[in-house]
């Protein structure tokens, strides 16, 4: 049940935009036991001056305007391997396609509990399913 924001500037094409959602995704079903029918997503394309990021910090080279940040809210935990595997899967498959850097790369992960999600209907569904 992960829902991810994308954050990148403005400017990149429906086919770009597509490749990087659904090869995240990927990165989410092969690498962090998501169900593939499980996908939420949302993407923000920002002006150049509504995205400020450092180029430099924790970056083995400077990251460029190309930059991407996903935010990730999941439900149920992850172990310290499982999100390093999914990190390094996510910057595998975004390599290829749409062809990002690796130091383009940024991912945080959040994690919510049960009663923190409503999917639809004002209920908890994580909780009031018989």
């Amino acid at each position: 049940m992960p829902f991810t924001r994308i954050t990148l500037l403005r400017g990149k094409s429906p086919e770009y935009l597509k490749a990087l959602s659904d090869n995240f995704h990927r990165a989410l079903v092969e690498a962090f036991d998501v169900p593939p029918t499980d996908r939420f997503q949302s993407i923000h394309q920002l002006e150049p001056h509504e995205l400020i990021f450092d180029r430099t910090y924790f970056a083995g080279k400077p990251r460029s305007d190309n930059y991407i940040f996903f935010d990730v809210t999941i439900g149920k935990p992850r172990s310290t391997e499982v999100k390093k595997t999914f990190y390094r899967r996510v910057a595998e498959l975004l390599a290829d396609s749409p062809g990002i850097r690796p130091e383009d790369i940024m991912i945080t992960i959040t994690t919510a509990t049960r009663e923190d999600w409503s999917f639809s209907d004002g209920i908890a569904q994580m909780i009031e399913q018989a």
